[in-house]
């Protein structure tokens, strides 16, 4: 068995997932399903839990879903974080910029060397590259960067002029993370569904959403304040499915 929330866990978030996950597996148990003591964290966290036979509970990102994992494994629910200019369950990628760079929209960063996270992350590639290209702008990816955080750092830092990167990880670095006071917000992109647990292939759904649904009522106000937590919500598969898919990185250039 194996259970993972790694999307959003750093920081003083990790304490807080460790008590939402102990309130969901508690939750779990008492419903007669087996669950894992702890939470796994590191690269364990992500591909390999979400394509294990044992996934109890993990987080993925919408463009993994509807790329690779759509079909193999259990939409249990998303998360609702409240943004603003969201709907429930939804979320958007914000362009940022560094603070003293005299361009202001998007239109004029055109060519800007981007920073993303990775080829697979909606928040980081897929969201950013479709807004650009729906304003008729051609995605120039220039440095993958390895995380949200890293993007963040390397546009502070003077190795990308541009990032995408999710609205609730922007958020949560305010305050945390030096570089993100060096930056601003050019635009965001229009929102899509959050990005939504999951379980293995044939688990129980509606058991999973009902234990973690409570898990999120019970946890302490200052926990979900601090995961930006506001409840749990069903989108249907199609809804993600949906979501456009632009050409990858290498399709503008990328070449590593």
């Amino acid at each position: 068995m194996i259970a993972s929330l790694g999307m959003y866990d750093f920081g003083p978030a990790q304490a807080a997932n460790d008590r939402l996950w102990a309130l969901t597996r508690d939750a779990l148990r008492a419903a007669g399903h087996r669950a894992p003591e702890a939470l796994t964290r590191g690269e364990g966290a992500y591909w390999p839990a979400w394509e294990d036979p044992g996934l109890v509970l993990s987080q993925t990102c919408g463009y993994p879903y509807r790329a690779r994992l759509h079909g193999h494994v259990t939409l249990v629910g998303t998360p609702d974080y409240g943004l603003p200019g969201c709907p429930p369950g939804h979320y958007l990628s914000v362009f940022v910029a560094r603070r003293e760079d005299p361009r202001e929209t998007l239109r004029d960063f055109a060519d800007a060397p981007m920073a993303f996270n990775e080829d697979l992350s909606q928040s980081g590639w897929a969201g950013p590259a479709q807004h650009l290209l729906s304003l008729g702008l051609t995605p120039r990816p220039a440095l993958r960067s390895g995380g949200h955080r890293l993007s963040v750092q390397a546009v502070a830092e003077g190795r990308a002029d541009l990032a995408g990167v999710d609205a609730l990880t922007w958020a949560m670095l305010q305050g945390q993370e030096p570089a993100a006071d060096r930056l601003k917000v050019v635009a965001e992109t229009a929102p899509t569904p959050a990005l939504p647990y999951i379980s293995a292939a044939g688990a129980d759904g509606p058991s999973l959403f009902a234990a973690l649904q409570g898990a999120i009522a019970a946890l302490a106000p200052e926990d979900r304040a601090t995961l930006h937590l506001r409840g749990l919500v069903a989108i249907p598969a199609a809804a993600y499915l949906a979501v456009p898919t632009p050409p990858p990185p290498r399709h503008f250039g990328m070449t590593n």
